[in-house]
């Protein structure tokens, strides 16, 4: 079964590859040549805009009339003799062999002075001749091409004694005009040709000798004052076949834009009209049409496409403000807002080659909920990736290329997976069968498509000529006239609420560079919202984006009569076995040619014209438009070209100037400062002889100073911020938060005064550690109540504050120093080994070492590790007891193996060794003992425990975890079951020393000691109810250690655990003395051992590091040499207690008086000896 998952895992890889391989060719592409790629693109979108324009002027979109219809189909079965309106999307209802015919009607209209006038009937006349006859498609010669009566219209096949009403002009292109006739209907019918109507001395009795045709010809029909406002031309177009049918539209296309002349189509009103005329009969008719769709939209219609536009307008506010928050105030958003706009034609381009329709009404239902679903979070999430990276270090110093590839490769990814979900949801409604849904899903699939493409390479490229420009202006600096002319004052209270509203609160946040991508939870509820969508219109829950508006009214005399009369020869002819399929086209209209008088002066309109005919010329000609495509792509090569040339010198030289002005300026300030030093050098006079000379500095000098040393270069380097004493406004400083160098320090603390950089971010922000820290404590010293802190003693200088950040402290005000002594050597396991102690306790060290004295003359320290375990105890709930106990059982027997298995895959060096379960209640502890190599160990086995705890979640599926520790570890608290069961390392360490050693070295005897640590560290610990402290001073010496060896002091309360134990041996002449520590946690990686000083420490013990051959032996050997420090420390103290000498010792060696003043002469003697704080 693993085969599968193993090769549909394999394929995602795969897959994944490909497409993260694809993005980042593009994207390099795209920032190595922004300039070339963001031409290509706007080239590329700018030959759609106008394909699209040009297609919406020649179209019926603008045109005059208020509503727009959509095709009525209408299908007559084989032995029925009416005609049925059928949804023109139901093809399952058509039978395959029926014949199909498509109903094109052409409307000639004068509503002022009416179309019975001689001259406008012949107009028509001629159009109707010119429309039949000279009209042919397709445009290219290459190809054979057709007319209307030879080649396009609907012919049957009648009895020669059946009487036509076609037209003359029909027969006389038809030899067989009686077998084969074209079916049109027209003032044809009435005077066959133009000749025939001059001829006519009263058109009004010949209308009423056609009074039938003439009701159905002419519109609003009245003889009484022989007007009528309109001429309907019908003609019958044979599309049974797709090419047939693509013919058709071309042909109905050709009519509908046909140049003015006697008779002007309303798609080419612009061309009689002028400019202005135009543009308010277009805006005239949008606002008629969006009244209209409102008043037959359902309630809950109209409430979708409200609240989908509100939260449109919301979307495109909320990416300008977001844009703002990360430092751009339009550019960024508008290219995005572009980003779209681009995939929209684009999409919109390949939507139409495809041969799909997408209705107007759709479209505008569509783009709402486009601009919501799809949104702008993809290229914004980019954006904020990239300037999280660009604010790491100043841009001065960044390659900008490999700053924004960093970027795509954090979000490419996911960005990817989000689209191809998308799309294959949006496919399966374009799957769906739905009419308005189908085109509606296909063009948002294509239009993510085409917005994921341009991102990453339009963009993207965006972005890098962003980056290169913040990066030259920083180069160049920035003045605070430009500040002030590029700052806005602070906004008012509601101004800031609507910002805030409509803002990302994470969106000029300050995230680490290696943090995780963004959570998916936006793109999964985009996705959601997507199904949902598709689905509701699936089960019709809501008809938005179905609807496909009004249709052509068949009823209307003008239709009807036509329809009648075409099944009427469909019937009489060879092919009535067949049925007929007839989809009724709403009808062109046409008006007749007025002369127009405009508001408008001719002078403002001419050019405006004369503008307009050299696009048609120039732009919409198929061969020239070619030619000029050429051209402007060898002028975008050239230019680019030698734009690239151009700019090398200049860069060249901007490097030199550059490089020569850091260099003076760092000669400068080194210069100043060996001056100030030199000046403020003091004499040190003493009585005395000198000892040494020192240099005393102010503390203004100090914290000046502590600006000019980095912790991580030499001596003599200095920083290269802002040193003027000059504080600037508030909104200059803001501007240049972005260039901290740019900043002085007083600068710096007062934008984290008005909160506008945060005091746990200085690090991050200006880049310099030490600059962060001495900003810190000056912060913090001015809002305490002392206000002392700023020029305390504490000190900040030359600390490898890179090794802290992150891992050691947070909010770092310097560092403490503590004094670091050594006791030793001493003999432990044969190895002579000095034992660094870091302590404030006078006497301590001495009396270490007085200890170490006598047990090096005994022979030496023995020393056994006899466990290593370090343990974490999670707590975990069950319904019932019964269930707790059984779980007990399961890991105590066949469970073990599994838990185990599970815990070690989880690291290298982590291996349980140990389950102990223990039962309170329905609660279960489980305490994970377990190896960790040369580390401490808690995030090791934390993890470990994780994946153990998932593993037992699987088998008891009712188990809930309370608590990753509960207590039962036991960690940095007191506790039974680390004395008892150990954890870290147990050891146990022994010496002998011999009587005359303990005379001598600790002025006492072997029997006073065995009966002091008797009745001191054994009965008076008992006394007390002590639980692991029968010792006298264990902690002290193991926390000095811990300090001075980088271990975690909160760990010394169970590390302390310690039982020493004395006794008389060799006939009660020697003292044999034992510690025994079952629970010391070191470690000698991680943590504290990462610091430079502790790490000497670790390497004057020799144990620092991992261990390159046995994992943990270097930890094991640092708790030998604590538990051999600590029985030196015990030895010595007893020794003390016995004599009586604890209390004088520390009188005179561990008060905290002023240092004796230096004489020439002989110093008294104290009777103490060297060394040591015991007296003799």
């Amino acid at each position: 079964m693993s085969l599968p998952n193993h090769s549909g895992s394999s394929a995602f890889k795969s897959f994944s590859y490909i497409v993260g391989t694809g993005i980042k060719r593009a994207a390099k592409l795209s920032t190595r040549n922004p300039i070339e790629m963001i031409v290509v693109v706007l080239i590329l979108s700018s030959f759609s805009y106008f394909y699209l324009f040009n297609l919406a002027r020649t179209s019926d979109i603008f045109s005059g009339t208020v509503t727009r219809l959509y095709p009525t189909s209408v299908y007559a079965p084989t032995k029925d003799h009416s005609f049925s309106v059928v949804d023109r999307t139901a093809d399952s209802t058509i039978a395959n062999n029926a014949v199909k015919v498509h109903l094109h009607q052409i409307v000639v209209s004068d509503p002022k002075h009416g179309v019975l006038s001689r001259q406008t009937l012949a107009s028509v006349l001629r159009f109707q001749q010119m429309a039949e006859n000279e009209i042919y498609v397709p445009d290219s010669t290459a190809v054979n091409r057709f007319a209307f009566n030879k080649d396009l219209c609907y012919k049957t096949t009648l009895p020669s004694s059946y009487s036509s009403h076609s037209s003359d002009s029909n027969s006389n292109s038809n030899l067989n005009s009686k077998t084969s006739p074209c079916f049109a209907h027209s003032p044809a019918d009435i005077w066959q040709d133009e000749a025939t109507l001059l001829a006519d001395k009263n058109i009004r009795s010949t209308i009423e000798a056609n009074l039938d045709t003439a009701k159905n010809v002419f519109g609003d029909l009245q003889l009484n004052a022989t007007y009528a406002s309109s001429v309907t031309l019908s003609y019958a177009f044979n599309t049974t076949g797709d090419y047939r049918e693509h013919l058709a539209d071309m042909w109905k296309h050709k009519v509908a834009t046909l140049p003015p002349a006697d008779l002007v189509s309303l798609s080419n009103i612009g061309q009689q009209e002028n400019v202005f005329a135009w543009l308010f009969i277009v805006t005239r008719n949008v606002i008629f049409r969006v009244k209209e769709l409102i008043d037959l939209a359902d309630n809950i219609d109209i409430i979708v496409i409200l609240v989908g536009y509100i939260m449109m307008i919301a979307t495109f506010i909320s990416l300008y403000v977001n844009m703002r928050a990360m430092g751009s105030r339009y550019t960024l958003a508008t290219a995005v807002v572009f980003n779209g706009f681009f995939s929209f034609m684009l999409a919109l381009l390949t939507v139409r080659a495809l041969g799909v329709d997408v209705y107007p009404v759709v479209l505008a239902e569509a783009i709402p909920f486009l601009a919501v679903t799809i949104g702008f979070e993809r290229p914004f999430k980019l954006t904020k990736r990239v300037f999280q990276f660009s604010k790491e270090t100043p841009l001065t110093k960044q390659e900008i290329r490999t700053t924004i590839m960093r970027a795509v490769d954090t979000v490419a990814l996911p960005i990817a997976r989000d689209c191809f979900m998308e799309i294959i949801v949006l496919v399966l409604g374009a799957k769906s069968g739905i009419s308005g849904l189908e085109e509606f899903c296909l063009l948002s699939a294509i239009l993510l498509a085409y917005d994921f493409i341009i991102m990453f390479t339009w963009y993207t490229a965006v972005l890098a000529l962003k980056l290169e420009l913040l990066r030259i202006r920083e180069i160049n600096g920035i003045s605070a006239d430009d500040i002030k002319k590029g700052t806005k004052k602070s906004t008012g209270y509601i101004r800031r609420t609507v910002i805030k509203a409509f803002s990302d609160d994470h969106a000029a946040g300050a995230n680490t560079a290696n943090q995780k991508a963004d959570g998916p939870i936006i793109g999964r509820v985009k996705l959601l919202m997507i199904v949902g969508f598709v689905v509701m219109h699936i089960f019709k829950f809501c008809s938005a984006f179905q609807s496909v508006g009004p249709q052509v009214n068949i009823t209307e005399p003008s239709i009807a009569v036509v329809l009648d009369q075409l099944l009427e020869q469909h019937k009489a002819s060879s092919q009535a076995s067949l049925p007929l399929f007839v989809q009724v086209f709403p009808a062109m209209p046409f008006h007749v040619a007025t002369v127009n008088k405009s508001f408008v002066p001719d002078a403002i309109t001419r050019p405006l014209e004369a503008l307009f005919d050299t696009y048609a010329v120039y732009i919409q000609h198929p061969v020239i438009s070619k030619w000029l495509t050429i051209a402007l792509f060898v002028s975008l090569f050239l230019n680019t070209y030698l734009f690239n040339v151009a700019k090398q010198p200049k860069q060249i030289v901007e490097q030199v100037n550059q490089d020569k002005k850091i260099t003076n300026a760092i000669e400068s300030t080194q210069q100043q400062h060996i001056e100030v030093t030199e000046k403020q050098k003091p004499t040190i006079q003493s009585p005395g002889p000198v000892v040494s000379s020192a240099v005393v500095m102010s503390p203004n000098h100090k914290r000046s100073h502590n600006h000019h040393h980095s912790h991580s270069h030499s001596h003599n380097h200095h920083s290269n911020h802002h040193q003027s004493d000059i504080v600037r406004p508030i909104d200059e400083c803001v501007a240049l938060v972005r260039t901290p160098e740019m900043l002085n320090d007083e600068e710096v603390i007062s934008l984290v005064e008005n909160g506008k950089m945060a005091s746990y971010a200085l690090e991050k922000v200006l880049g310099d550690l030490q600059r962060a820290v001495g900003i810190r404590r000056a912060l913090i010293s001015r809002a305490s109540i002392t206000k002392t802190l700023e020029a305390s003693a504490l000190p900040l200088e030359n600390y490898h504050y890179d090794k802290v950040m992150g891992a050691c402290c947070e909010n770092v005000i310097g560092y403490m120093p503590i004094p670091v002594g050594v006791a030793g050597p001493m003999n432990i396991d044969g190895d002579l080994i000095h034992i660094p102690m870091a302590t404030t306790e006078g006497c301590l060290v001495a009396s270490t070492a007085r200890g170490c004295k006598a047990i090096n003359a005994g022979g030496g320290a023995s020393t056994i590790v006899i466990a290593d375990g370090m343990t974490r105890g999670p707590c975990v709930e069950f319904p019932t007891i019964l269930r707790a106990a059984a779980c007990k059982l399961w890991i105590e027997n066949e469970g073990n193996d599994i838990v185990t298995n599970a815990f070690n895959s989880t690291s290298r060096f982590a291996r349980l060794r140990k389950l102990k379960i223990a039962l309170a209640g329905k609660l279960v502890f489980i305490r994970f003992s377990t190896t960790t190599g040369d580390a401490m160990g808690m995030n090791m086995i934390s993890k470990g425990c994780e994946k153990a705890l998932s593993i037992i979640t699987e088998h008891f599926p009712d188990m809930q975890i309370i608590s990753l520790s509960g207590n039962y570890c036991t960690d940095k608290k007191p506790a039974a079951i680390n004395w008892i069961e150990g954890r870290g390392k147990s050891v146990v360490t022994e010496a002998v020393i011999p009587g005359a050693i303990v005379e001598k070295v600790l002025k006492t005897t072997v029997a006073a000691l065995v009966e002091l640590n008797i009745s001191k560290n054994l009965i008076g610990s008992a006394m007390a109810g002590s639980v692991g402290g029968f010792n006298a001073h264990a902690a002290n010496i193991l926390t000095a250690i811990y300090l001075a060896t980088g271990q975690d002091p909160a760990q010394n309360v169970e590390s302390s655990n310690c039982i020493t134990l004395m006794k008389a041996v060799n006939d009660n002449k020697d003292l044999h003395i034992s510690c025994t520590m079952p629970s010391i946690e070191v470690g000698t990686i991680g943590g504290g051992t990462i610091l430079p000083p502790q790490q000497s420490m670790l390497d004057m013990l020799g144990v620092r590091g991992p261990h390159p051959t046995e994992p943990g032996k270097n930890a094991q050997r640092l708790a030998r040499i604590i538990c051999a420090a600590v029985m030196a420390g015990e030895l010595s103290l007893c020794a003390a207690l016995a004599a009586g000498h604890l209390v004088k010792a520390h009188m005179a060696h561990n008060r905290g008086t002023q240092a004796p003043t230096i004489t020439s002469g002989p110093a008294p003697s104290t009777g103490t000896e060297p060394g040591t704080c015991i007296k003799s």
